[in-house]
């Protein structure tokens, strides 16, 4: 099975014209045809990224080639596509139109077919370069953002796992915290949040009672009303947090962590100046913190505590509102009242689904039943081990990388990769063994591997047959298999198909 041809349109009013440009590119090419504007404004549509280049005339019947590429540019469709304008009017304006408008090259009819051949690759190798470039800063991005959230849940889960709670407390603020953001920006222009924010704030939220792994468990778990003392030593946990995370050695400057210290600091002071530990108030406190606060209220009221049985959701809702739980920012009570229908469903959502709390909680619970709970010493070791999970996938950005979940046993792939293969980003053993697909039968042999890794030596390498973008091919595919507890029992893996690219 040979490499598929890369797909090229030609697109141009006169049959002549087409025909010439075919041939000026070569048979080296898969050539679509467009007769006008709509027509290749249709085939853009239809195969999108598949196309490697859009040879277009700047002048067709119904749409001309500046209209599409102006709806190339509405759609950011011209971002991913190259476009090589000919036309047989050579005037600079129109030139000047084109690359205006994103075209990557101009050519005046009539043209050298040689030239026109050396530009065509010429466009497609600079686009594939810049995919290439594009795709491996998105990697370390993805890989950094997915190595600090795991990090910030694991040492936020500490509290809840250290004091039996059922670890949906976490997820819990997360869900609230995003639904609260979002809906804050429906109803006000005050807080210039962009959607990366948000996201970065849910995730920081995940740290705002981490201070309590320095509070004395008996006062923690108190089934009675606490003391006058006791309280004032709970209320310490906001700056025992902040002061943790002061003291974490690795990615002190990034926006996570300052977030973090933020919401650990000042998710307890109010509105009106009353609350802890420096009495801010208004907004003095930090948008984010200020947010997180009233998500821990509603969780805390409609969760079970030693000392209390839950409230519902409307309950809870009515006793924040009515100032029961200390005074909030006007505006994100509004935004309550607005996300109030929704908030139980996107709880429940978040419980089903766990969204990469499996790690978190496989290492939490390890840290825990070690009776290891101090931040800077025990939890940032098991952090590094994590972390060495990252570095093994760290060189290989260009090449396939998967996990293997433990149980149940599911091979997960990004949706970019997944494509490469021909699969789903999510394949069990029943559906790849069982496929007449050859794509599912091929990884239906990566299942195998963590079988031949044991503990003591985890990392394997293997050559197994693959297709990949269409071809099948040998490839050598390296795992690196992780256990939990102190029976090394298989949690899952994480390997790289090497490509060969």
């Amino acid at each position: 099975m040979g490499k598929p041809k890369k797909k090229l349109l030609i697109a141009d009013g006169t049959e002549f014209n087409r025909s010439v440009l075919a041939d000026a590119v070569g048979k080296e090419y898969d050539i679509l045809f467009a007769r006008d504007g709509a027509e290749t404004v249709k085939y853009i549509r239809s195969y999108g990224t598949d196309l490697s280049l859009v040879l277009m005339n700047a002048a067709m019947p119904k749409i001309s080639g500046t209209e599409v590429l102006e709806m190339m540019n509405g759609y950011k469709w011209i971002r991913d596509i190259p476009v090589i304008v000919v036309s047989s009017d050579a005037r600079s304006e129109i030139a000047e139109r084109a690359f205006g408008l994103g075209a990557i090259d101009f050519v005046a009819i009539p043209f050298e077919p040689k030239v026109i051949a050396c530009r065509a690759k010429n466009a497609i190798a600079v686009y594939e370069r810049q995919k290439k470039l594009l795709g491996l800063i998105e990697e370390q991005v993805y890989k950094q953002e997915k190595e600090q959230s795991l990090t910030i849940n694991v040492l936020g889960s500490v509290v809840e796992f250290r004091n039996g709670e059922s670890g949906m407390h976490v997820p819990h603020i997360y869900a609230m915290t995003e639904i609260l953001l979002q809906n804050l920006l429906k109803i006000s222009d005050k807080y210039k949040l962009t959607p990366q924010e948000i996201s970065l704030i849910a995730t920081a939220s995940a740290m705002h009672d981490v201070g309590k792994i320095s509070v004395d468990e008996k006062i923690l778990n108190k089934p009675g009303k606490l003391t006058a003392g006791e309280f004032e030593l709970v209320k310490k946990h906001t700056v025992y947090g902040s002061d943790m995370l002061e003291k974490i050695p690795f990615n002190r400057n990034a926006p996570l962590l300052g977030r973090a210290k933020e919401i650990c600091r000042w998710h307890h002071e109010r509105y009106d100046g009353k609350g802890y530990p420096d009495g801010l108030r208004g907004d003095a406190i930090p948008i984010a913190a200020q947010v997180v606060g009233l998500a821990d209220a509603y969780d805390a009221l409609t969760s079970d505590r030693p000392y209390k049985k839950a409230y519902s959701h409307d309950a809870a809702v009515e006793m924040i509102v009515n100032g029961e739980c200390g005074a909030f920012n006007p505006v994100l009570i509004k935004a309550l009242k607005w996300a109030a229908s929704n908030i139980q469903n996107e709880l429940r959502m978040s419980s089903l689904s766990g969204a990469g709390y499996r790690d978190v909680a496989r290492i939490t619970r390890e840290l825990v039943s070690r009776g290891e709970t101090s931040v800077s010493g025990r939890a940032v070791e098991l952090m590094g081990r994590e972390r060495a999970k990252f570095e093994f996938l760290a060189e290989s950005c260009k090449d396939i990388v998967f996990e293997i979940n433990a149980e149940p046993r599911f091979l997960s792939f990004k949706d970019g990769d997944a494509a490469r293969l021909g699969v789903s980003p999510a394949v069990t053993a029943d559906d790849a063994k069982g496929a007449l697909n050859a794509a599912y039968n091929g990884v239906y042999g990566l299942f195998g591997l963590p079988d031949a890794a044991t503990a003591e030596r985890p990392e394997i390498c293997k050559d197994l047959k693959l297709i990949i973008d269409g071809v099948e091919k040998v490839c050598r595919v390296r795992l690196l298999a992780h256990y939990a507890g102190a029976n090394c029992v298989f949690d899952g893996a994480v390997g790289i198909i090497e490509t060969g690219d």
